[in-house]
């Protein structure tokens, strides 16, 4: 994104002052680099390829305008769409647990175009990025599905856009508590296995259902 710089000359003593633009001293390349060495690789975060993409994404153009001086911290954003920039910790985590090979095919549930999509991006091409259920692609199967957010609970339709063996890795939300979690698809069915304790935004559309209690 370029910055907009403006100009103040001074009328009066006509100095040609220069007025700073409040983003020219912030130096987000700084910051990316501390992203990934304070909080990625202390976290666990080996994995080659996550650390140069993430390293070299500018994460600042995918957070709002007002908040983009904090888009290196690791906590959650608001999006203006409605969604959620997760932390980058969580981020990392899920990707490096993926596995990602050139050869998956991949499903992305969360933000078209958004920051998960433009880092795994860097791994594969084989990528469909749906923002709701409604937008799972017939006819199409899926080694690979990442859910960019917690979930209370996995839909049918999801799991059966993956293939038999598929890999699922997603966000989990539990009385308030969400964690990292990974599992086999089996038979159109998966049994998930949490991998970290981490913030992780809840995704709208996957609330389980709500019993009624007398």
């Amino acid at each position: 994104m370029r910055l907009q710089h403006s100009y103040a000359i001074g009328a009066s003593h006509g100095t040609g002052l220069r007025k700073k633009h409040p983003m020219e001293s912030v130096d987000f390349n700084n910051m990316r680099r501390a992203m990934v060495d304070s909080q990625l690789r202390t976290s666990g975060v080996t994995t080659p390829w996550v650390i140069a993409a993430m390293g070299s994404v500018p994460r600042e153009d995918f957070a709002p305008e007002t908040l983009r001086t904090t888009a290196y911290m690791d906590r959650a954003l608001p999006l203006a769409s409605g969604n959620t920039l997760n932390p980058p910790v969580a981020t990392a985590l899920m990707l490096q647990a993926a596995e990602v090979t050139t050869d998956d095919n991949v499903l992305l549930v969360g933000t078209p175009g958004g920051y998960m999509a433009t880092v795994l991006a860097r791994r594969t091409n084989n990528v469909v990025v749906i923002e709701t259920l409604a937008d799972l692609p017939d006819a199409r199967l899926f080694s690979l599905i990442l859910i960019d957010g917690a979930v209370e609970e996995l839909p049918g339709s999801l799991l059966a856009a993956a293939q038999d063996g598929a890999r699922i890795i997603t966000g989990t939300a539990e009385h308030g508590v969400t964690r990292l979690a990974s599992g086999y698809v089996r038979s159109g069915k998966v049994a998930l296995r949490p991998f970290a304790d981490t913030e992780v935004a809840p995704l709208p559309g996957f609330a389980a259902a709500r019993e009624f209690v007398f």
